[in-house]
């Protein structure tokens, strides 16, 4: 079990069935509000349990020995990650779940493409295959004949 919950794929999939819920919970959740109040409302949401994480982990340290580099990378992630969820919700709002979800899973091919060029990191020819294939099945999920 420690094995686990120190492997980083456990973690992925977590992530990604969290990520499942959170298009069908959000896609109910913005039947009767406006998206962004509804983005706001998650957000606070957010805030509130990620401060719970801290406290119960004992993670907590001073702002002040964080360095000036990883407070701008953080606040860009944090401003790309707020323009990502009131893209979302915007598009939840307007579209059904099982297309607008696999349209936002394209970020899988971005985050690809952007570590390459941007933090040197080298994909083999079976990685850009599979980065193809998600493509491809992320717009075949999404297409409406």
């Amino acid at each position: 079990m420690k094995n686990l919950l120190l492997s980083w794929v456990f973690w992925a999939l977590l992530s990604a069935a969290f990520a499942a819920l959170t298009a069908v919970f959000a896609k109910v959740g913005i039947e009767n509000v406006n998206s962004d109040l509804a983005t706001f409302i998650r957000t606070v949401v957010i805030l509130l349990v990620a401060a719970l994480i801290v406290y119960a982990s004992g993670g907590w340290q001073q702002p002040s020995s964080v360095s000036l580099k990883t407070w701008v990378f953080l606040i860009l992630s944090g401003a790309a990650t707020g323009a990502s969820w009131i893209c979302y919700f915007r598009a939840l709002k307007l579209g059904d779940a099982a297309r607008v979800a696999p349209i936002d899973k394209l970020s899988v091919v971005f985050v690809s493409v952007f570590a390459v060029l941007f933090l040197g990191e080298r994909l083999s020819l079976p990685n850009w295959l599979g980065v193809t294939l998600i493509a491809c099945g992320a717009v075949l999920v999404a297409y409406r004949a």
